[in-house]
């Protein structure tokens, strides 16, 4: 964040400086520049490598052995409760890592646009690493709950009963 932060800080802005996005992102304050932004792009690439590539890179490593682990269980109902405890954990990895990738490694192209019009996939993808992912956790964790999950399984049969 400092790199980014003091690159964009010697930024010379034109216009009227009004990010137009749902947030301070920093694509959407680069897109405001109006001088060459190759050295922050650079930055973003090294920096996408190191703290996205990488973690994603041991997470993916560190499945291949819970898989190869699980696979050794000799009971099928060991095995299920293992991939099903795996899978909600895996389900917000992919949906987080999945949505920084989309955000910060999709292809640049011309601005076809305009400079005041935005892209409404830049603007909902960072709610979707933000704001959607955080609060799937407890979502998903809580359903591993044996109680939750019964309580839930009861809501949804009074909903469809009553209907």
């Amino acid at each position: 964040s400092v790199v980014h932060t003091s690159l964009t800080i010697q930024l010379p802005f034109c216009g009227n400086n009004v990010v137009n996005h749902l947030a301070c992102e920093l694509l959407a304050v680069l897109k405001l520049a109006c001088t060459d932004i190759s050295i922050n792009v650079i930055s973003m690439g090294v920096a996408n490598v190191i703290f996205l590539g990488v973690p994603v890179l041991f997470i993916f490593v560190s499945y291949v052995f819970i898989i190869a682990t699980i696979l050794r269980i000799p009971s099928a109902e060991g095995r299920r409760k293992a991939f099903s405890t795996c899978s909600a954990h895996f389900t917000v990895v992919v949906i987080f890592y999945g949505t920084l990738f989309f955000m910060y490694t999709k292809p640049k192209s011309k601005d076809t646009l305009g400079n005041d019009k935005e892209d409404l996939s830049d603007k909902l993808i960072p709610l979707f690493y933000g704001v959607v992912t955080p609060m799937l956790n407890p979502i998903i964790y809580s359903l591993r709950n044996k109680d939750v999950k019964s309580a839930v399984k009861n809501l949804v049969n009074q909903k469809c009963f009553t209907q």
